[in-house]
């Protein structure tokens, strides 16, 4: 399939690349997926969520894994407990600023509930006294603790690969990856991407174009030229060896955000001697 391939490095210290996310439970697969590409590549060139996308989805994806990293966990709790009352800003509202001294009062002895300090502490609609230190604490314990998980691949670097016919198509992608109009993440808006993002566009097909560029340096700059990783190339329904994978953009409008089903080969490439090396600026 002859054209134009624009070669995509992502690498940060975190990236997280969902695919059956839910809120209690937030994965990652363990590379980036043809949706979260496009998306980025969507929004570097400052499009709305509910512009029409048929012409970045039309591109033929593949991904090559130079360092597929580690996967972490980030483990949250969030809600019940007891919460100690904080500093916060001068109170204007004389009756929680009132309740709070009353409470200060009962809890230190006659007199304490009308300190200077008692204007500088918030109190939340209902407070008590802890039975053993004696602080006083939230009494609104009633709210079931909400525990989270969110997936992260730590210091994973790939390469994606956009193809298509029409250059120029290419060209617009590429100058907005490195002048995005908007803020640009690997999947979640706490990993931004990290030094250069486009490199030079190249003729011939995704595979060639992965053989053609040399692999990244590893995490603590260790030589990767004899190794040959893995890559995932888009490939037309019903070929021999490809799978389904359910990541290909159809509208990224919240209120139909919709994918359909591509299929994709998975190989291994050999970098090229001749191979250039990615100019990366951090």
């Amino acid at each position: 399939m002859t054209g134009h391939v624009l070669l995509v490095r992502l690498a940060a210290p975190l990236q997280s690349w969902g695919v059956a996310s839910r809120f209690s439970h937030r994965d990652t697969h363990s590379r980036p997926t043809k949706s979260a590409v496009i998306g980025l590549c969507a929004a570097a060139l400052g499009r709305e969520r509910t512009d029409p996308v048929d012409d970045l989805a039309a591109l033929t994806f593949g991904v090559r894994a130079d360092h597929p990293g580690t996967p972490v966990r980030d483990y949250h709790t969030v809600g019940a407990g007891r919460f100690p009352l904080r500093p916060r800003d001068v109170i204007t509202d004389h009756r929680r600023a009132a309740a709070l001294a009353g409470s200060m009062e009962s809890a230190e002895g006659p007199g304490f509930g009308h300190h200077e300090l008692a204007r500088w502490y918030g109190a939340p609609k209902k407070i008590t006294q802890d039975p053993v230190s004696g602080t006083l604490v939230s009494a609104e314990l009633a709210r079931t603790a909400m525990i989270t998980e969110r997936w992260y691949l730590s210091d994973a670097a790939f390469v994606a690969a956009l193809h298509h016919p029409d250059r120029s198509l290419l060209e617009d992608i590429a100058h907005a990856l490195e002048h995005p109009k908007r803020l640009l993440w690997l999947g979640r808006k706490s990993c931004p991407p990290s030094g250069t993002l486009a490199a030079e566009i190249l003729p011939g097909t995704i595979a060639t174009a992965f053989a053609g560029k040399r692999l990244l340096p590893g995490p603590q700059g260790e030589d990767t030229s004899g190794r040959r990783p893995w890559a995932w190339i888009q490939a037309p329904s019903g070929t021999r060896g490809a799978l389904q994978i359910n990541d290909q953009p159809v509208s990224f409008d919240p209120d139909r955000r919709s994918h359909a089903t591509r299929w994709e080969t998975r190989t291994r490439i050999t970098i090229a001697p001749t191979a250039t090396e990615w100019d990366i600026i951090p």
